[in-house]
């Protein structure tokens, strides 16, 4: 098994070089860090907070024991946050920190997409100029007696760590793009749930049992 992954390797250090296995650990770094990313979101239920809105919305109507009763229910990572708030913290600069560490705390490891979704294309032109070089020595040592075909096969190797890099850059700022979006969506929601509470249209009424729990 081991032998048959280094053959592997050598057949593509000797096709792209150094570069195209650089741009293979990159992308296989990468898969892991979305994978995790994927995981790590749907453990916190990020994009699902329809027992906290339903929350929010009877907090607004100014019933607040069935607003705690749709926070209890909830399994959101923005629990915590709006139960602070429901609890009387009324301090919205206070409130949006505690915000904005749960979202920093999800949202470690986009700088590293972003890194390998610019870098990628770069380092495959970088092994392209690389092959070009090598080809065009190629041919000025052939002297007179250059072979057509030595000159395309260089090329062409040269080109592929191009492909390489944009097959890797490709769906790294694809994949990034959704993660930044879902992050933009819970944050617009965040934002409009604490000011919602500290500041709801209909009045205050219903019984007020114990404070929620902050639970994640």
């Amino acid at each position: 098994m081991m032998s048959r992954l280094q053959d592997a390797v050598m057949r593509i250090a000797d096709l792209g070089g150094p570069v195209v296995i650089l741009l293979g650990a990159l992308s296989i770094m990468v898969l892991a860090l979305v994978l995790y990313k994927v995981w790590q979101f749907a453990d916190a239920h990020v994009g699902h907070h329809q027992a906290l809105q339903d929350a929010i919305t009877a907090w607004d109507a100014g019933d607040r024991s069935t607003a705690r009763q749709h926070l209890r229910r909830s399994r959101s990572y923005l629990v915590p946050v709006v139960a602070m708030a429901l609890d009387g913290q009324d301090d919205a600069a206070r409130l949006d920190a505690e915000a904005e560490t749960r979202f920093a705390r999800l949202e470690s490891g986009f700088r590293f997409l972003d890194s390998v979704a610019q870098i990628a294309p770069l380092l495959g032109l970088f092994g392209t100029v690389l092959g070009m070089i090598s080809a065009f020595q190629a041919m000025q040592e052939a002297g007179a007696q250059v072979d057509p075909s030595i000159l395309a096969g260089g090329i062409w190797v040269a080109l592929l760590t191009t492909a390489v890099g944009l097959a890797v850059a490709m769906p790294t700022s694809l994949m990034l793009s959704w993660l930044e979006a879902r992050m933009d969506g819970d944050r617009v929601m965040a934002q409009k749930a604490l000011h919602t509470v500290l500041a709801p249209m209909g009045r205050r009424g219903g019984t007020d049992p114990d404070p929620v729990p902050a639970h994640a």
